[in-house]
């Protein structure tokens, strides 16, 4: 039987006889690899995870995947940035629906506290000393703090331009709000307890916003 393939604006196509039939992208397999890498990565951790165990899941050969990605790792590099671009993506959208940088400042601390436990692999990233040997891993965690502090501190500038904050030194009080939402994620991380959450996150925005010290 006659095959013609030809590729167009819209994707790749072949003819078989006188059928026409889509082929499927590249970059549509890729990212079906890479949302069932995020399943299995994220319940048996990067060491115990095989590239059989992503095959496996895939219902592919293991040759499929290698078509793809070269390597378990590579694989884990894909995961852990598209996580830190959904968490990204997360927290834009919920500091964008508000406009008072009080606010700004409530949904970016939710938004990250909240989204641990439906990102653990980009978690498990930024915290796992075991996973530092990976080459790509130092400089994950150096762009996102740089990018954490950079949209934190936007919005302090805001606040303190609109007379809602007090900072004297923007940069160090964001790295210090970063800093302190890494510490209390930890056992959150662990307990995985929704009112804990509340709680925590609600501690943290009265010492923000009111300090300790009584007035």
């Amino acid at each position: 039987m006659l095959q013609k393939i030809f590729s167009c604006n819209f994707g790749t196509f072949c003819f078989i006889g006188r059928k026409i039939i889509s082929v499927v992208d590249k970059d549509e397999v890729k990212d079906s690899i890479i949302n069932v890498a995020r399943s299995i990565f994220s319940k048996y951790g990067f060491k115990k995870t095989t590239m059989d165990d992503i095959a496996r899941a895939m219902h592919k050969g293991k040759s499929s995947i290698y078509y793809y990605f070269a390597s378990k790792e590579e694989i884990y590099q894909a995961v852990v940035a598209k996580e830190s671009q959904l968490l990204k993506d997360a927290i834009s959208n919920s500091v964008g629906l508000v406009d008072n940088p009080k606010d700004k400042l409530k949904n970016y601390i939710y938004t990250r506290m909240s989204s641990y436990s439906k990102l653990a692999n980009f978690y498990n990233a930024i915290k796992d000393e075991y996973l530092s040997h990976l080459a790509f891993i130092d400089s994950i965690r150096k762009k996102y703090d740089n990018e954490e502090i950079g949209m934190v501190q936007e919005i302090l500038r805001d606040g303190v331009n609109r007379k809602v904050f007090k900072i004297e030194d923007t940069t160090l009080a964001a790295t210090a709000i970063v800093t302190a939402m890494k510490g209390l994620e930890i056992p959150l991380f662990w307990e995985n307890n929704d009112r804990k959450l509340d709680d925590r996150q609600q501690d943290l925005l009265n010492i923000l916003f009111y300090g300790i010290v009584k007035q």
